[in-house]
């Protein structure tokens, strides 16, 4: 294993009712990349998630972080490891304000709960705040999240994720849904969250003009195996990422 490995991947594989989702997939990022993974509808990459993040187990191979073998971990362990992952779905409580949503988020990765004995704007308020500042979110803290705009419901989900100081984060289709100015948005925070505050970035995106745009490398899954990998623009001349993506509706 690389010594700037971050993440390293050996010979993963999943399968469902007789279909291979993942086949023998080895996949490896240094700490501090920004880089995105594609492939046409069914080619694996929500599976490679849920792989990688906990929530499938995966048949064989290995799932090495920072040098810790965590194939078999469940979520909520691999997530207090420095991991963390963002839902195409925005997963927030949209009964509660923007500023408890991202405190509830600080305080679980405190280990603290709000109890009785302590008003609740004594907890986690001041890192709450400063989350709020980072992802640009400080003007709507008391608006209801589930009154928010598509695009700042998932900056709020970005923020939470924020909330338990991952090194490495997973970002499944970031844009979806958005309008061009809310993807804009969207990007540039995770591009500054990338180069600021040194978070290693993998995500997946259906919008190729975002993937080209703020990627640094480019991974193509196709049936569940990896066709291609490397800089954006190399990726884009493969002459068989051209003929699967001219074959296949994205």
């Amino acid at each position: 294993m690389d010594e700037s490995d971050i993440l390293r991947i050996e010979h993963l594989c999943k399968s469902f009712g007789g279909i291979m989702a993942v086949q023998n997939v080895s996949y490896s990022m240094q700490s501090g990349e920004f880089s995105a993974i594609v492939g046409p509808n069914g080619a694996g990459k929500s599976t490679f998630f849920n792989l990688i993040s906990g929530y499938h187990r995966a048949d064989s191979g290995n799932i090495w972080y920072k040098k810790k073998n965590i194939t078999k971990w469940p979520p909520y362990r691999i997530a207090r490891l420095g991991i963390a992952r963002c839902f195409q779905v925005s997963n927030i409580y949209p009964a509660l304000t923007t500023y408890e949503n991202i405190r509830q988020s600080v305080l679980a990765q405190q280990k603290r709960t709000l109890n009785f004995f302590t008003p609740a704007k004594r907890l986690a308020g001041k890192e709450t705040s400063i989350l709020l500042d980072i992802v640009g979110l400080s003007d709507n803290a008391n608006i209801m999240a589930g009154n928010l705009s598509q695009g700042d419901k998932k900056i709020l989900e970005i923020a939470m994720a924020l909330g338990s100081k991952p090194e490495l984060l997973y970002l499944d289709e970031p844009t979806a849904g958005m309008s061009a100015e809310e993807t804009r948005k969207t990007m540039e925070l995770v591009k500054d969250l990338n180069k600021q505050m040194d978070v290693t970035i993998l995500f997946t995106e259906h919008d190729m003009s975002v993937v080209f745009g703020y990627a640094h490398r480019l991974t193509v899954l196709h049936q569940g195996t990896i066709i291609a990998d490397g800089i954006p623009e190399e990726v884009r001349s493969d002459k068989m990422v051209q003929k699967i993506y001219l074959g296949e509706e994205e």
